[in-house]
């Protein structure tokens, strides 16, 4: 037989009958097989009233947990403490406890912050990283505040978010902590750990705030962000949650994520949960932990 140019010198050749009836066999194996393995239903969602009470109850058992749970920056007044809430992003409480003492003692008032050389508050407050950023927010709602609202801070939210470097978060913080109003402050733990609970799919934190605040009354909000952002900190990390050291595991949908040895996960355990120093150099009365060390000194 002559081969034409350009093909290879081997013909195929159809598939037999047995071949055929062979493969026919195999999928109709394979279609029973799969017939025969149980189809896993999907779960049918929470409904909303069992969702609320899954959420109350894990306030109420974080609330036994952390019942001195507190804001986690070391302030005296209202400027203080909303000063110190603009320098804490992208850094630890502890990092801005450290250095704030030395800022305040240097520019108590916002009069005082406001008229301040910039480069010399850029170089007190350089441990807290992004120091020019944060000194150009901190000199400007210093400036405002001297300006537009005699030197105090106000205590409503629409005001607070005019200020340079203030937006819901750092508003919150200062007026559930400074003038007892209740809000959530939706920081990287708490937007992690209500989605870890199901409590919210959402990752925008106008939308967090929205949808969490909605399965509580507002006179829980302000310890309800404490509580989480506390259990955050010290148990339910990021990377690692310690599960198996979790006061609220039977309780966790997403049990299992993270380490569920007890005596490994005790090991995962931060602050004072893991005998170490806490992030105020000045914690209230009736935190169990240690006082963090100033800056400089060994921790």
């Amino acid at each position: 037989m002559t081969v034409p140019k350009g093909t290879s010198g081997t013909v195929s050749k159809k598939p037999s009958g047995a071949a055929a009836k062979e493969r026919s066999a195999k999928g109709a194996a394979a279609a029973e097989k799969a017939a025969a393995t149980p189809v896993k239903k999907a779960k049918p969602p929470q409904s909303r009233t069992a969702l609320v009470r899954q959420a109350r109850r894990i306030n109420r058992e974080l609330a036994e947990v952390y019942a001195y749970a507190h804001p986690e920056l070391d302030f005296e007044n209202p400027f203080q403490l909303l000063v110190a809430t603009v320098m804490s992003a992208q850094t630890t409480d502890l990092r801005v406890n450290q250095t704030t003492p030395a800022l305040f003692a240097a520019y108590p008032t916002p009069e005082d912050l406001a008229a301040a050389n910039p480069e010399e508050v850029e170089e007190l407050i350089r441990p807290t990283g992004f120091f020019r950023a944060k000194t150009k927010s901190i000199m400007g709602l210093s400036a405002a505040l001297r300006d537009e609202f005699g030197g105090e801070v106000p205590g409503r939210l629409e005001d607070l978010v005019k200020l340079p470097g203030v937006g819901r978060k750092t508003a919150f913080v200062v007026l559930g902590n400074a003038f007892g109003v209740p809000g959530i402050t939706v920081d990287t733990h708490f937007g992690r750990l209500v989605r870890r609970w199901k409590w919210t799919e959402q990752t925008d934190p106008d939308k967090v705030e929205a949808e969490v605040g909605a399965l509580f009354p507002k006179s829980e909000w302000t310890m309800l962000s404490h509580r989480v952002i506390f259990h955050g900190r010290r148990i339910c990390h990021s990377r690692k949650p310690a599960c198996g050291a979790c006061p609220i595991a039977p309780l966790c949908p997403s049990y299992g994520e993270g380490e569920t040895d007890p005596e490994k996960a005790k090991k995962l355990l931060k602050y004072e949960m893991g005998g170490m120093p806490g992030q105020r150099l000045k914690p209230p009365p009736d935190y169990p932990g240690k006082p963090a060390p100033p800056l400089g000194a060994a921790g």
